[in-house]
């Protein structure tokens, strides 16, 4: 063969050609009878040896079948990758945590894709089960309720007016008034027994008479819806008097003799009711239409009304005398 043909098959690296061996005696034949060709573009010490172009070619051989397998294996891994990307797992959240840190580190070993001609099944991942979190605690509120409202005003007491439309007043429930019999201007008043405890009058012709007396007041308040012609205000009073007098015949310079205390509950001008010695005085007062009076009845039988000024004291912290107290405020003058 040639040596420069020889060279450049030696070039190619598809080319494994068995070289055979050289023939000495063939080779000086040539020299002698043949003509050879000589290239002076190339010189002898860069031309390459027989063995160095054989292990030259199984380097190159090797080096070709070595990327061939690469390649080989690079298409088989790409085609395993998009088998599994066409077929793509469930996206799901996995928790997080904190890494202890331990003495030695254990590595994780990487699985290999092995390629398979078909996926025998999609490969799925279960979701980790999570606690959703506790709802927050509302702290419990008291149900609202409705302000109760209050009852509704029972009614105590009842109104008398007299015909006229000018004076009138509250009583009691359970209590009645009976007008005076042929006349148009008094009112007694009779308690839930029956027994007559008061009487009004209006637009009387007043008159009586008096003497000096030793007065002991007990109670006394104004009465707001009342004033008389001269512009006094009118209160309410409860007080006992004692006359004093010297019997008949006595000597002269005899002491006055005091009588047994006579109670009174009723409505007067302010200087009606001071206590101390001081005339008797009345319990009528003037108004536009006439004389107005208003007092407690006592029981006539009993003379004093009470047996001691102590009982009489006493009766003030009872229902009747609250009641009789309320009713005498109540009078007033339209």
């Amino acid at each position: 063969m040639d040596p420069i043909k020889n060279q450049i098959s030696a070039i190619d690296p598809l080319a494994i050609e068995p070289v055979a061996e050289p023939n000495g005696e063939e080779a000086l034949h040539k020299i002698l009878s043949g003509t050879t060709v000589f290239s002076d573009n190339r010189p002898l010490a860069a031309v390459t040896s027989l063995e160095q172009r054989r292990r030259r070619k199984a380097r190159i051989a090797g080096g070709l079948l070595l990327g061939a397998a690469a390649v080989t294996a690079g298409v088989l891994v790409a085609s395993s990758f998009e088998t599994v990307s066409s077929n793509p797992m469930p996206a799901v959240t996995l928790p997080t945590s904190t890494p202890t840190p331990s003495g030695s580190v254990t590595p994780t070993p990487t699985p290999t894709a092995t390629p398979s001609a078909s996926p025998s099944a999609t490969p799925t991942v279960a979701a980790p089960v999570t606690t959703p979190p506790a709802a927050p605690t509302v702290p419990a509120v008291a149900p609202t309720t409705a302000p109760t409202p209050p009852p509704a005003p029972v009614a105590t007491a009842q109104t008398f007016t007299f015909p006229d439309g000018h004076i009138s007043f509250t009583y009691p429930l359970g209590w009645t008034v009976r007008p005076e019999q042929g006349a148009s201007d008094g009112a007694t008043v009779l308690d839930s027994t029956g027994a007559e405890v008061a009487f009004v009058s209006s637009g009387f012709y007043g008159d009586g008479t008096g003497g000096p007396v030793t007065r002991t007041v007990y109670d006394r308040a104004v009465v707001p819806g009342l004033t008389d012609t001269s512009g006094n205000s009118v209160e309410f009073g409860f007080a006992a008097n004692q006359a004093t007098y010297v019997p008949y015949g006595a000597p002269a310079g005899t002491a006055p003799v005091l009588d047994p205390p006579s109670y009174f509950m009723d409505l007067r001008i302010p200087s009606q009711l001071q206590s101390g010695e001081t005339g008797s005085g009345s319990n009528q007062v003037k108004m536009p239409n006439g004389y107005m009076s208003a007092r407690v009845i006592f029981d006539l039988n009993k003379q004093p009304a009470f047996a001691t000024p102590e009982a009489a004291k006493a009766w003030m912290s009872t229902t009747q005398y609250a009641q009789l107290k309320s009713m005498l405020l109540s009078v007033s003058y339209k």
